[in-house]
């Protein structure tokens, strides 16, 4: 059974490199039969912020959007996280998305491709790996960091990974994979 895998674009900044970065890895997971792949725009999605009345682990939602949310996120086995690096940190709408929901999050394993200057969106990765944890959702040890992003975009927009990046690609999907044949039965009890 393949391992239905959401990537999601966690930058909603207007002209953010998150799409032609998130259209790479896409790319990458749709020539791997193992997996059934959803790409999930968070600009497209278009959460406020968190603005349900109760607490998420009680899972009484008000908002169609935040049920639509639900829907999308528990609809998954796995994520890859698209997340730029903004001042040391992450993206606040990626922090927001994640916050909204609680057991939908549950025993899923995620990727992290997190791209910026230096750092390649390190700094913020490892930062949001507390949140991941706390919310039961398992980052996979392969994460693809992305340093001096810009410098990948060619004059088409599109991102030509360089082959350290390409590599890594790989490694983090192979580690999605295998981190989900342990949690699946998780999720199934």
């Amino acid at each position: 059974m393949p391992v239905r895998l959401q990537i999601i674009i966690g930058s909603v900044r207007p002209a953010r490199v998150g799409l032609p970065v998130a259209g790479w890895i896409e790319s990458v997971a749709r020539g791997d039969d193992r997996f059934e792949v959803t790409l999930v725009d968070l600009a497209e999605v278009g959460l406020p912020f968190l603005d349900e009345p109760e607490q998420p682990h009680l899972g009484r939602y008000t908002h169609e959007h935040t049920r639509a949310w639900s829907r999308t996120v528990d609809a998954a086995d796995a994520f890859v996280f698209v997340m730029p690096e903004y001042n040391a940190g992450y993206s606040p709408a990626l922090k927001n998305a994640l916050d909204f929901l609680s057991a939908e999050w549950k025993h899923k394993a995620v990727g992290m491709v997190s791209y910026g200057g230096v750092s390649g969106g390190q700094r913020g990765a490892q930062q949001l790996k507390t949140i991941m944890l706390q919310l039961n959702l398992m980052p996979v040890p392969a994460a693809v960091p992305i340093p001096f992003v810009s410098a990948m975009i060619n004059d088409d927009g599109d991102f030509e990974p360089s082959e350290p990046v390409a590599t890594g690609g790989g490694r983090m999907l192979d580690s999605i994979v295998e981190w989900d044949g342990m949690l699946r039965g998780k999720r199934e009890a």
